[in-house]
């Protein structure tokens, strides 16, 4: 039987995971997220007021930038299963901030674009390294690490969000170039600061043996016999691609909430920051506490459950919201903010501790960049998509509500402790049958 989930004392929450070390790359993960808010806050209105370009040059420049970010995952995972994650981390956070100081030499639309796409590259491929040097410096404790490292980047957004805020105010050319070498900054600390980094164990050199499961007791998830790489395990792939689903809350906080308090509801306008200023809040205040539901492949497979649950409430509160005057409309909305938040936070747990459980120690890093797709790919369906539900009106929202259900379902299905892995093997690959008796 499952153990039920521990409660953790007040002093144990107050250390972090993976010695020094973790200690140290929490610190690269603020610095990354303060300047990656001083900028981003920045970014569309400088390349207005600055690079003089158009809204239409500002979208074509950002949707190539994630069309080519979309490689980055993959990408880097192949190369942290090859050479030291810190590495490799070092060289895409120097290319991120090289990438971004070459936005200061030119205002030549083409050369913005190539600049911003190849920015894109590494930016994306940070993510998933530093997830990945993540489970391997904290080991069993990578769900607690990972939900205070996400608490700390949210302190570390809004502090440079609000940083840009005030920077801003003042709205000249200096000031938009003040905050891109604030950003660049960063990315020279943080690569600082990741080289005194010790390269973690690796498990593509240091594998588990196949007759213990990655540190929950159930059964392995791949044998020697299946080879190492994602793009034959078919289940892996089926659980990316639920993923993708999944963590539509960002661009349904992000973009379907502004849209709908202005268009659909009598809620004010001025609600719609406030959702996410409570969407960081509440981020901040549970994410540490939730993350001992999911400390294993069963228990985040559990969350599964009131993670769809939350998706349908907020679905219909936001439906609900339409249909009464201000202060109704208000509170629906707010409902529905927490219900969404609530989601996030339970999935980023589920969502952390599978993705891992479910990779071969021996290509944990190709696995790992593999699903980081499922996020670059939300980037560019969740606002079409969010879209397309504020359109519609009042009733699409329990219906994508009931949809995040049923992709719930689905994974909760695929990640089955009995699920043999399907994987597609070239003969070379397979073991030889054994022989008749």
């Amino acid at each position: 039987m499952e153990p039920r989930p521990r409660r953790v004392p007040f002093t144990d929450r107050l250390r972090v995971p993976g010695g020094r070390d973790g200690r140290r790359m929490l610190v690269v993960a603020i610095i990354d997220k303060v300047g990656t808010g001083l900028w981003s806050g920045a970014a569309t209105l400088y390349f207005i007021y600055v690079a003089h370009l158009s809204i239409a040059q500002i979208g074509v420049l950002m949707g190539l930038s994630g069309i080519l970010g979309v490689a980055g995952p993959p990408l880097a995972g192949r190369l942290a299963d090859r050479f030291p994650v810190t590495r490799v981390l070092v060289v895409a956070q120097l290319a991120r901030g090289a990438a971004l100081l070459a936005l200061l030499t030119t205002n030549d639309y083409a050369l913005l674009v190539l600049f911003s796409a190849l920015g894109a590259l590494p930016d994306r491929a940070s993510s998933v390294l530093t997830k990945l040097f993540a489970a391997r410096v904290a080991g069993p404790d990578r769900i607690r690490y990972q939900a205070i490292q996400r608490t700390a980047v949210n302190i570390g957004w809004a502090v440079g969000a609000a940083g840009a805020a005030a920077a801003l105010t003042v709205g000249t050319t200096a000031s938009y170039q003040a905050l891109l070498l604030a950003n660049v900054v960063s990315y020279a600390v943080i690569g600082a600061l990741t080289l005194r980094c010790a390269e973690p164990p690796s498990p593509s050199r240091v594998v588990a043996s196949p007759a213990t499961a990655p540190g929950d007791g159930l059964p392995p998830t791949a044998s020697p016999r299946v080879p190492a790489t994602p793009w034959r395990d078919r289940r892996y792939l089926a659980f990316t691609g639920s993923e993708i689903w999944l963590f539509l809350d960002d661009s349904i906080l992000q973009v379907g909430f502004p849209l709908w308090i202005v268009h659909a509801t009598d809620a004010p306008v001025g609600l719609a920051p406030l959702v996410l200023v409570l969407n960081s809040v509440l981020v901040i205040a549970l994410q540490v506490p939730l993350s001992r539901f999911g400390e294993t492949r069963a228990a985040a497979r559990r969350l599964l459950v009131p993670i769809g649950a939350a998706f349908l409430t907020g679905g219909v509160a936001l439906a609900a919201s339409a249909g009464g005057g201000p202060w109704f409309a208000t509170a629906a909305v707010l409902l529905a903010a927490v219900a969404f938040t609530f989601a996030e936070i339970l999935h980023s747990l589920s969502s952390w501790e599978l993705s891992v459980a479910l990779a071969p120690g021996e290509a944990q890093g190709a696995y790992l960049g593999v699903h980081g797709l499922a996020q670059s790919a939300q980037r560019s369906l969740g606002p079409v998509v969010v879209g397309a539900a504020v359109s519609a009106g009042p009733f699409a929202w329990p219906v994508l509500g009931a949809s995040l259900i049923l992709a719930c379902l689905a994974q909760h299905r695929l990640v089955r402790p009995d699920a043999a892995p399907a994987v597609t093997a070239p003969d070379s690959a397979r073991a030889p049958e054994a022989p008749a008796t």
